[in-house]
């Protein structure tokens, strides 16, 4: 799994002109997710992005998770353009996106997980989106499961 992770004072996506889900302080992530990807994979991102400590406190420094602010949430968009293969030619080659019912079975599992946690809203899978947001820092992350240290 790929994510990237954003701070934001706000966060919406829309289809088809219509606002289906928003948030305001909090994190947007934009999710890719490829055929190797497994539930363990799930459980770090899902770990890693709840516990992430890249807001600040009173004093000014990261100290605090989206689940410590108040009212943070989380906006959480499918993005298979992560995987993009960009090395040969100028036209991105997007063979290593995963199989769309994989990629879907793992990103709803994700969402699930992460909604344990902290108020999640998603996107819809595979939907042409139109995403808003207002950068806080901006204060931008990247996650990448395989390169995670094993336990």
């Amino acid at each position: 799994m790929k994510l990237v992770i954003q701070r934001v004072k706000q966060a919406s996506c829309r289809v088809d002109d219509r606002i289906i889900s928003e948030i305001q302080q909090g994190l947007l992530l934009f999710v890719g997710i490829e055929d190797a990807d497994t539930d363990a994979d799930v459980a770090y991102a899902v770990r890693k992005v709840s516990h992430l400590r890249i807001f600040s406190d009173d004093a000014d420094k990261m100290n605090l998770s989206v689940k410590d602010i108040a009212n943070g949430a989380i906006l959480s968009i499918s993005q298979f353009t992560l995987f993009a293969e960009t090395k040969k030619g100028n036209r991105p080659s997007f063979t290593k996106a995963g199989n769309p019912e994989h990629a879907k079975a793992l990103y709803d599992k994700f969402n699930q997980a992460l909604q344990a946690e902290v108020q999640t809203v998603t996107g819809i899978f595979g939907a042409d989106m139109k995403i808003a947001l207002e950068n806080d820092g901006p204060v931008t992350l990247i996650i990448d499961t395989r390169e995670r240290v094993s336990s």
